[in-house]
């Protein structure tokens, strides 16, 4: 007789293989200790693990780091210098108010009102970054935007979401909505945003990589640089509060008397949970690169030194090399911002030693970018006005070991889901097969038992 249970056990295997062949990898978020020798073998777990960008031919190589994830990038070209697991997904914590200032600085203005709602005030917990605002309290934008990035005040992050969204039409979910949107738009694949503050939910996570795209584009905005580098800042009295709140900055590399202080630096953010552990987003400049660093579940005064040691290896091994001096890539008819585009490299790589991309925007003819990579590590972006003749030159010539690789921007449709759905038809097909199968076995089992006792009772009557 047909045991049942045991081909539903194997059917239901076969789905669970399928399932957990085509699902994306489950984030690894670190776990915390639960004593400080517990949190003292992570660390140096953290330590232990490589970094990639040391892996690369002639690359200088790079300091180890007690952060998960580390990166240094160039702000203005996108070069990557120093990358450790920059992919890997990590709770971002209060990191995530870099993108927060971004959007709101996207869609209002540093005049506008914030108003704070009861809804913006409950959520706080014990222990919460705050600065004691009131349901009905009102500030400018301008000065949330310094309780924000000084204080990283996580009452004042909800009410700008929430007031901002509504002069988008829409409320605080608006709001978080444009934050994925924005993080999309520049290119981030690895995060989601479910909150204003980086206050701790499983599903709101970033990388490393993602994040300098994030602190790279917010260090555009004059009121950012002009905010971030604040060393404290009066929050005048409000409407309803008729007292002054000073708020001081928390990135001990600004405070010249600290023994943390770096003297390019020109802002950042801090964050802290006890999930995400340490993570910090540092911009510096040195007079020649503008650079952003980003430290992901790093350990508490590491994160400083961490960051201290890979912008003393980005400023120290690698220099500008100007796109106007070189060659143009087939395809590029021209850059957009000749005089200021560049390439990073460090000496012992060579310009000739570079793969270019050249993408054309999508819906546009003869605009497009440039994309400089070396050994799938990027060095470079610009922006391009194209040459169409030679770009379909090279569209048509099979490229072989050339270097310089043609391709258009058009809408990528996802594999891995059509993949997914086709194995689960598959799997449901088989699966229906074999209950079919243990039906119709079930169903002769009947026939011959009855057929059996037939015989059985003509036998005895």
């Amino acid at each position: 007789m047909i045991n049942i249970k045991r081909y539903g056990s194997l059917c239901l295997s076969a789905i669970l293989a399928a399932a957990f062949i085509l699902t994306p990898a489950v984030k690894a978020f670190a776990e915390e200790g639960d004593t400080a020798a517990d949190r003292e073998i992570q660390r140096q777990t953290c330590y232990a693990e490589p970094t990639d960008s040391n892996e690369l031919t002639n690359w200088p190589q790079g300091p180890a780091v007690y952060a998960d994830s580390a990166i240094v990038m160039d702000m203005n070209s996108g070069a990557i210098l120093y990358g450790k697991q920059i992919d890997k997904q990590h709770y971002p914590a209060s990191i995530t108010k870099l993108l927060t200032t971004l959007v709101a600085l996207d869609h209002a203005k540093l005049t506008d009102k914030v108003e704070f709602s009861q809804d913006s005030i409950s959520f706080l917990q014990y222990g919460d970054a705050h600065i004691g605002m009131r349901a009905g309290e009102e500030l400018t934008l301008e000065d949330s935007l310094y309780a924000v990035l000084l204080a990283s005040a996580n009452e004042v992050s909800y009410a700008v979401a929430e007031s901002v969204g509504k002069e988008m039409g829409g409320d605080y979910n608006t709001f978080i909505e444009a934050m994925n949107e924005e993080s999309k738009a520049l290119g981030c694949t690895g995060s989601h945003w479910t909150n204003a503050n980086g206050l701790h939910d499983e599903q709101h996570y970033t990388t490393a990589y993602d994040m300098a795209l994030i602190g790279a584009a917010v260090y555009q905005k004059e009121a950012f640089r002009t905010i971030s580098q604040t060393l404290t800042h009066q929050i005048p009295a409000t409407n309803l509060v008729n007292e002054v709140r000073t708020v001081n900055q928390k990135h001990k590399m600004l405070w010249p008397q600290n023994a943390n202080y770096y003297e390019y630096c020109k802002g950042g953010k801090t964050g802290y949970t006890d999930q995400a552990r340490t993570t910090l987003v540092t911009m510096a400049d040195n007079g020649e690169m503008q650079l952003v660093a980003v430290v992901l579940y790093d350990f508490g005064s590491d994160a400083y030194k961490d960051t201290r040691e890979i912008f003393d290896y980005g400023f120290n091994n690698f220099s500008k090399i100007m796109l106007k001096d070189q060659e143009k890539a087939d395809g590029v008819k021209e850059y957009k911002d000749e005089e200021n585009v560049y390439v990073v490299l460090p000496s012992d790589v060579k310009f000739s030693d570079l793969k270019a991309e050249v993408k054309s925007k999508d819906g546009s003819v003869n605009e497009g970018t440039v994309t400089y990579t070396y050994e799938g590590q990027i060095m470079g972006k610009a922006d391009v006005t194209l040459d169409n003749k030679k770009l379909a030159e090279k569209s048509a010539i099979t490229k072989g070991t050339d270097k310089t690789a043609i391709t258009t921007d058009t809408k990528e449709k996802e594999s891995r889901p059509l993949v997914l759905m086709a194995v689960i038809a598959v799997v449901s097909v088989i699966v229906a097969a074999v209950v079919l199968w243990i039906k119709y076995k079930q169903t002769r089992g009947r026939k011959h038992r009855r057929k059996r006792r037939g015989r059985k009772r003509k036998k005895l009557d």
